[in-house]
């Protein structure tokens, strides 16, 4: 097993929860269950992984509570994603298991919302009900998420949103919190943000959560990019080793790899020194 499929895999199970990415008793096979899903994966990772990418070998199991036909319609659709989103040399699990995902729900609430609205053209009597004002707090916000770290067992990841006020902000992070289980049950969830508002007005401010100084670390951080009109909430899982001042150097740069992977900030191509002829 390579270094990189080794972390991955403690990566996964760490984010996830223990036993969603597993070995089977076969060399190079392992078992996935996609997190929110009954079905789950069996994934062959060649010696050669990640300069090769992994292989969908079927269904392991498609659950109990699985409808008909979904767990193949899964497979194709982790496949698909896998396909797309696989760089050579790059691990690539994590974005493929969040991507299905999203691509999953996206399917599943769109099914609900079609019957919802046959439900409701054959009720003659109903009462429309504006939508309430609170309608926004549902909206997903659109997180851009870092390469994960892990650092002797401690998982780190980041995310970046672009944000125009403090109550966006809030209410970005309090949507992350109430609706990624795994995510609200991490040890740390450090935030930042700055604001350009009206008038030239300005907004900053940050929170540790229990990780002493590390908000404004990463505040300190934006500050020297220039960043404004944007937030980053760094997620810690803690491992059980301490490490140390090397957290806040982890912190940072999963924080800055949000925002390049975001657009907002360019990485400079190296300039490459001349020879002497």
């Amino acid at each position: 097993m390579s270094e990189e499929l080794q972390n991955e895999i403690e990566a996964i199970n760490s984010i996830y929860g223990d036993g969603t990415l597993i070995s089977a008793s076969e060399d190079e096979i392992y078992v996935l269950r996609l997190p929110g899903r009954d079905a789950s994966l069996r994934i062959q990772f060649p010696a050669e992984y990640p300069s090769v990418p992994p292989a969908i070998l079927g269904t392991q199991s498609s659950g109990e509570h699985t409808r008909k036909g979904e767990a193949a319609h899964v497979i194709d659709v982790f496949r698909n994603v896998l396909g797309k989103i696989y760089q050579p040399g790059e691990v690539c699990l994590f974005d493929a298991i969040e991507e299905a995902n999203n691509t999953l729900s996206d399917e599943f609430r769109a099914d609900d919302e079609h019957l919802e609205g046959q439900s409701a053209a054959e009720t003659s009597a109903v009462e429309q009900i504006p939508p309430s004002s609170s309608h926004i707090d549902d909206v997903e916000p659109p997180w851009t998420l870092s390469e994960v770290v892990v650092e002797l067992k401690s998982v780190f990841i980041a995310r970046s949103a672009p944000v125009s006020s403090p109550n966006q902000a809030k209410q970005y992070l309090q949507h992350l919190l109430d609706s990624d289980k795994k995510v609200r049950s991490a040890t740390h969830n450090i935030t930042a943000w700055r604001i350009k508002g009206e008038g030239g007005a300005t907004f900053q401010d940050c929170d540790d959560d229990g990780e002493a100084a590390a908000g404004g670390r990463v505040l300190h951080l934006m500050q020297l990019m220039d960043l404004w009109d944007v937030m980053v909430v760094v997620t810690r899982w803690y491992g059980g080793h301490q490490l140390g001042p090397k957290r806040f150097s982890i912190i940072n740069q999963v924080a800055r790899d949000a925002f390049v992977k975001s657009g907002f900030v360019k990485e400079e191509a190296p300039t490459k020194k001349k020879g002497k002829h």
